[in-house]
């Protein structure tokens, strides 16, 4: 079984017999699946009105648990965006409805995001139909396969500086 990036290592070892193309077949086999993977992500979000990132913030603030929220800066860490950007990005969920935002009163400098009963219901509603669809994605990967790829995935992402919070 061979697929689109065997090809372009197979041009590479012709053009280039010197080197050694390995490593390319793993990042690029890597960014190859994160690309099918996404469009399908964004097909199924967009049956809930939704985009990849609002479903990352919801679901970031709804797996933190009661009372479902969560500070601004800590937004940012989770979801690996700059603070420009989360501030858009609450901005546009609470003109959706889906979260507020309010002055923390323990912190005034800190703004606190909230889901709100729409919000809840919605990411709870859409996490469901999300993991039926990744299960589906990756139905051809039996369970011991699938394990073994996480473990691997999860030293690759802690070779590359990626260690869970404290």
């Amino acid at each position: 079984m061979r697929d689109n990036v065997d090809w372009r290592l197979d041009q590479w070892r012709t053009e280039r017999p010197d080197l050694d193309p390995g490593p390319m077949g793993v990042v690029a086999r890597i960014q190859r699946a994160n690309r099918l993977l996404e469009r399908e992500l964004r097909e199924n979000f967009a049956r809930f009105d939704l985009q990849l990132w609002e479903f990352d913030v919801l679901g970031t603030i709804r797996r933190c648990g009661p009372p479902f929220r969560l500070t601004a800066g800590q937004l940012v860490e989770a979801t690996m965006v700059t603070s420009g950007a989360i501030t858009n990005r609450i901005d546009r969920l609470v003109a959706r409805g889906l979260v507020s935002r309010e002055v923390d009163p323990a912190n005034r400098r800190s703004v606190l995001i909230s889901l709100t009963e729409r919000g809840r219901e919605l990411i709870d509603r859409v996490v469901v139909d999300h993991i039926d669809l990744e299960a589906k994605l990756l139905g051809d990967l039996g369970g011991g396969d699938q394990e073994q790829l996480a473990a691997l995935l999860r030293r690759l992402l802690f070779s590359l500086g990626d260690h869970p919070e404290a």
